[in-house]
């Protein structure tokens, strides 16, 4: 399992709703997040609207073209995308900013 992080942006005039909407994200939504490999998934939310996210997968790549392939993302992706800034066109789950992972303190203790 992999760890990845990633940033993206969210308009800050958008932010309360942006909240409101990750409160209750669709049940099937959150299957397809489940059965497609996305494990301990995170999001964090600073008052700019900076969003970070962590997720574990087997691969990030695969994870995420098995959600493109299900009719729920493609409706996820199409009403979340106007809360965020620089996607250039492409939906919010390809506009991630991945991060390098730098330090994990249990692989610095095994």
């Amino acid at each position: 399992m992999s760890r990845y992080c990633f940033l993206l942006q969210v308009r800050p005039e958008r932010i309360t709703e942006y909240r409101a909407r990750h409160r209750e994200v669709w049940p099937e939504m959150l299957r397809a997040l489940r059965d497609t490999g996305w494990r301990n998934y995170s999001l964090f939310l600073r008052p700019d609207g900076l969003l970070v996210g962590y997720v574990e997968s087997d691969d990030l790549t695969v994870a995420q073209a098995a959600m493109a392939g299900t009719e729920v993302n493609a409706r996820w992706q199409r009403e979340m995308a106007p809360f965020f800034t620089a996607l250039e066109g492409r939906p919010p789950d390809e506009g991630f900013l991945l991060l390098e992972e730098v330090f994990h303190l249990e692989d610095q203790l095994a």
